[in-house]
């Protein structure tokens, strides 16, 4: 019998290698970066409603000076289940003040599952099957459940899980123990590690009962979960920025994951809009007007529908116009973005363009 799931998303993200469009108040969460009309926000909450039954049941943890934008986007969405952090402590203080919330509620023995809010999915029916098989697979075997995505390429962008050994088959979907978890590896390594086909990426989707997450949190973060049951939210000052993965995954004993293939992109940086917008009669991915002359395998963006772009022998190159800031990259140095934005936050002639 399928466990009843209390989603959570995780929306009190940057953004900063979406730059100049993602900015402090307007993180990537709240744009539309896939062609859909939807925030990656509010397609993130479309897609976990029907796992969530109803608004009661779906929560968002987010950011103090963000909350405001959260709202507005999700205005059903009850006020109580808004969560906002004072200040920003990485992903471990999020999920576990967010775990004892859900807790509270209702009761230890939910299923919680823990969800970016920021990521493209293209088969949500598969999806919502995935999530259902990991909330069984979390409930019988008292399991942290986390989803692998199935790697297409040798990619050193992400974190990599290796299976263990089987642990069953949960809506015909093998689930497996993990062995270890490895952060963003060299190229090399990550070429070993996809010809073995016992890895995934680390897709950051979490589900597990509430009990056993913090039970872990107390055996392996003590300082950090006894903080907030004594504390609350008003512990955050105090508090280690830490990951949940460096807080609990890569210590616990109690890590499965299921490898799927739903279709899955993190949108992490500006190569991610051209992996999903790419057509083959098109030399560009353009969301401006674009008059390109000798221009080809280039994203082109303008936030003003009436600015027009012109490229003149140019290739593999990331253009964006927002407002007061251009961008111009070439494609292989999108992650180098937030060396942009830390350089403008440390000039103060540029605060305005954070």
């Amino acid at each position: 019998m399928t466990q009843r799931l209390i989603p959570v998303i995780l929306a009190g993200g940057k953004g900063e290698r979406f730059w100049p469009v993602s900015r402090l108040q307007r993180p990537k969460q709240f744009l539309c970066l896939d062609g859909s009309g939807s925030s990656l926000l509010q397609a993130t909450a479309q897609r976990l409603l029907p796992v969530a039954k109803d608004w009661d049941a779906l929560w968002v943890i987010t950011a103090s000076h963000l909350a405001d934008g959260v709202r507005e986007q999700l205005p059903d969405l009850p006020k109580s289940n808004l969560l906002v952090e004072p200040e920003g402590r990485d992903t471990a203080p999020a999920v576990a003040w967010a775990t004892l919330e859900v807790a509270k509620r209702h009761g230890e023995d939910v299923i919680a599952g823990f969800f970016p809010a920021d990521h493209w999915i293209a088969d949500e029916d598969a999806y919502r099957n995935t999530l259902a098989a990991a909330a069984d697979l979390a409930r019988s075997q008292g399991a942290i459940a986390t989803l692998g995505i199935t790697p297409t390429d040798a990619a050193t962008g992400y974190g990599y899980i290796e299976q263990g050994e089987g642990v069953g088959s949960y809506h015909n979907i093998p689930a497996y123990r993990v062995a270890r978890f490895t952060e963003k590896p060299d190229q090399a390594t990550a070429e070993t590690f996809l010809a073995s086909g016992r890895f995934s990426w680390n897709s950051g989707m979490f589900i597990f009962p509430a009990a056993v997450m913090l039970e872990e949190l107390d055996a392996h973060a003590p300082e950090l979960i006894t903080a907030l049951r004594d504390q609350g939210v008003a512990a955050y000052p105090s508090l280690t920025k830490l990951s949940i993965d460096y807080a609990v995954m890569e210590k616990t004993d109690r890590a499965c994951v299921m490898p799927v293939t739903f279709g899955w992109d993190d949108l992490g940086d500006w190569n991610a809009v051209e992996r999903l917008l790419k057509t083959s009669d098109r030399p560009n991915v353009e969301m401006a007007q674009h008059v390109g002359i000798d221009t080809q395998g280039s994203v082109i963006y303008a936030s003003d529908d009436n600015e027009v772009i012109v490229t003149i022998g140019l290739e593999d190159v990331v253009i964006v116009r927002d407002g007061n800031a251009t961008l111009v990259v070439h494609k292989s140095r999108t992650q180098d973005i937030k060396k942009a934005v830390k350089a403008l936050g440390a000039d103060d002639r540029f605060q305005n363009l954070l």
